[in-house]
C-alpha cells in the first residue's frame, strides 16, 4: 500500500536492538501515520462534533488520544515523556494535534529501539493489574486504533473523506487493491 503522505517512512524507523522487536516500531510508526491521516481529515470547525450527546467530540478525541498515550507510554511503560501539561498543543487544530503526536511518537520510538527482551517481558504497573510491558504496549496500539476506527465514523457522518488506514476505502483506492467482500475472495489461498 501506497500513502500520499508518510510523515515517519520506514527510512526513519529505528533499528532495535533485537531484530524480534522491530515489527513493534514498524507497527507504531505506521498507526501514528495512520492517525495523523484521519487526523488531518477534519477541519477546526469539526471539533466540537459530536455524533450524539454521550458521544465524545472530535476535539475531546484528540486530546484523549495525547494524553493517554502520554499516560500509557510514561506511567505503565517507564518511558521518559513530557509533564502532562505540556503535551497538548498551545493551538487546539487537528494539524498542530497530529504534528504534536508525531513528535512524541519520533521520541518514544528511538528510545523503544533500544530496549531489549528483558525489558519487554518485565512486568510492569497496569492500572490495578500488573502486565508484561510487550502486552501494555499492544494494548496501546489496540487503544489507538479504537478511536481511529471512532473518528472514521466521525468522518463519514460529517460527509468527509475517510482515509485509507488497511486498505481501499470508499474514497480511496488504487490499482491493486483487493477488498475481500465476497466469499470467492476469501476463499482465495
Amino acid at each position: 500500500m501506497d500513502y500520499d503522505d508518510t510523515a515517519i517512512p520506514d527510512s526513519a524507523i529505528p533499528e532495535a536492538s533485537q531484530r524480534i522487536f522491530q515489527h513493534l516500531l514498524k507497527i507504531y510508526a505506521s498507526e501514528a501515520n495512520k492517525l495523523k491521516s484521519v487526523w488531518l481529515e477534519f477541519g477546526v470547525e469539526d471539533l466540537s462534533f459530536q455524533p450524539h450527546t454521550r458521544s465524545s467530540s472530535v476535539g475531546q478525541i484528540m486530546e484523549h488520544e495525547l494524553l493517554s498515550e502520554r499516560r500509557f507510554f510514561g506511567e505503565f511503560l517507564g518511558l521518559p515523556e513530557p509533564a502532562a501539561g505540556e503535551v497538548l498543543p498551545k493551538e487546539r487544530t487537528p494539524a498542530q494535534f497530529a504534528t504534536r503526536m508525531l513528535e512524541l511518537s519520533r521520541a518514544r520510538l528511538t528510545f523503544l529501539a533500544a530496549q531489549n527482551e528483558a525489558w519487554w517481558l518485565e512486568m510492569a504497573p497496569f492500572f490495578d493489574v500488573r502486565r508484561e510491558r510487550i502486552w501494555i504496549f499492544w494494548r496501546r496500539v489496540l487503544h489507538t486504533a479504537h478511536h481511529r476506527a471512532q473518528l472514521g465514523v466521525y468522518l463519514r457522518l460529517l460527509e468527509k473523506r475517510v482515509p485509507s488506514t488497511y486498505g481501499p476505502t470508499a474514497d480511496v483506492s488504487w490499482t491493486g487493491a483487493d477488498p475481500t467482500r465476497s466469499v470467492a475472495a476469501a476463499s482465495r489461498k
